[in-house]
C-alpha cells in the first residue's frame, strides 16, 4: 500500500494553473448528459488520432499483427472505431473520478457478483483479472460501488496529476498498491480483499513467457498472475467490462473462478490467460487498448522489432 498523495499548497503555484484549468473545465463538462459526453468523446478521439499519427500507426500495426486475414479496409475501419472509443475514454475517466455515485449507478449493470460473494464466504482473496479496455476507469469505479476493491498503482511524475489520479481511482474503492509492491498485493489477497490485476500488456522479458496472442505466436506475457495466485490464499476470477450500445452505460460480467489454476505449467497457464483476453477482445474489439505496443519485447533481444 502506498501513502495516499496529500493536497499541498504547492499545487497552487503558477506551474500548475494550466492543469487546474483543464481539470476544472472537464469537471464542468462532466455535468452534461452522458449521451453528450460520448458524442464529445467521439469527436475528440477522431481529432486525437489525426494529431497523434504515431499512436494511430501503433494501433493499426497491432490490429494487422493480430488479425492478418482481416481485409485492409476492415482493419482501417477498426482503427477508426478505436479512435472514437479512445476519445470517449477521457470522459470515462471523468465519470469514474468525479461523478456522484447516485448518477453513476444509473449506468451500472453488474452480473455474476455471486462468484465474488462465494469466494469471500470461503475466506479467499480474489485476484480479479481484467483486460485493458478503454473504459476501465469508469468500470473500476462501478465495481467499487458494489464491492470496494484494491488496485495496482503507478504514481504519476506530476504530483498534482498524481493526487487527482490516486483519489479519483480510490473513490468508492479502498486504496492503491504500488506496482512493484508484490508483498503488499499478496498481503491484501491474504486478507480476503478483491484486487484487480491486468495481465495483458507487455511488461518486459522478466517474469514472462512467450506464448501466442491472436496471430503473434511469441508474445511476452507476464507470469505475475501465477505468482500472486500461487503465493496468496486466493482464487482467480475473470471480469469482462464493456460499454453498452445506445448510451446505456457499462456492463461488468463476473465469471466463475478459474479451476485448476495455476496448474504448474507456466506456459500453459499464461496461454490460458491470453486465450481468455482474446475472447474478451473479440466481443468488442473497438473497445480494446490497441494503442499500447503489445509486441515490443521479442523472444531474443536481437530480434527485429515488429513495429518497424
Amino acid at each position: 500500500m502506498v501513502n495516499a498523495p496529500q493536497f499541498s499548497w504547492y499545487f497552487l503555484r503558477p506551474k500548475y494553473w494550466l492543469l487546474w484549468l483543464g481539470a476544472g473545465l472537464l469537471w464542468l463538462i462532466s455535468w452534461l448528459p452522458y449521451s453528450v459526453l460520448m458524442w464529445l468523446g467521439a469527436g475528440f478521439g477522431k481529432l486525437l488520432f489525426k494529431l497523434l499519427k504515431s499512436r494511430r500507426k501503433v494501433a493499426l500495426r497491432n490490429i494487422q499483427l493480430c488479425f492478418p486475414d482481416m481485409p485492409a479496409n476492415e482493419q482501417q475501419q477498426l482503427v477508426q472505431k478505436n479512435a472514437v472509443e479512445t476519445g470517449r475514454a477521457l470522459f470515462d475517466t471523468v465519470i469514474g473520478w468525479w461523478w456522484p455515485s447516485w448518477r453513476l449507478r444509473k449506468l451500472a449493470h453488474i452480473h455474476g457478483y455471486e462468484h465474488v460473494a462465494a469466494a469471500i464466504a470461503e475466506g479467499k482473496g480474489i485476484l480479479m483479472l481484467a483486460p485493458h479496455v478503454l473504459h476501465l476507469e469508469a468500470a473500476g469505479r462501478i465495481f467499487g460501488l458494489t464491492h470496494p476493491s484494491i488496485g495496482f498503482y503507478r504514481p504519476n511524475n506530476n504530483p498534482l496529476l498524481d493526487y487527482l489520479q490516486y483519489h479519483g481511482r480510490s473513490r468508492a474503492n479502498k486504496y492503491m498498491i504500488g506496482k512493484r509492491d508484490v508483498k503488499g498485493l499478496i498481503a491484501a489477497l491474504n486478507q480476503a480483499e478483491v484486487c484487480f490485476y491486468l495481465p495483458d500488456q507487455d511488461y518486459g522479458r522478466q517474469r514472462a513467457e512467450f506464448v501466442p496472442f491472436f496471430a503473434v505466436q511469441h508474445t511476452a506475457t507476464t507470469t505475475g498472475t501465477l505468482l500472486f495466485a500461487n503465493a496468496a490464499n486466493c482464487v482467480v476470477i475473470p471480469v469482462i467490462p464493456s460499454r453498452l450500445p445506445n448510451n446505456k452505460g457499462y456492463e461488468i460480467r463476473i465469471l466463475p473462478a478459474l479451476q485448476s489454476f495455476p496448474s504448474g505449467d507456466n506456459k500453459a497457464d499464461v496461454t490460458r490467460v491470453n486465450q481468455w483476453v482474446e475472447q474478451v477482445v473479440l466481443q468488442n474489439p473497438e473497445q480494446y487498448m490497441w494503442l499500447h505496443r503489445r509486441f515490443k519485447t521479442r523472444p531474443k533481444p536481437e530480434d527485429a522489432s515488429l513495429y518497424k
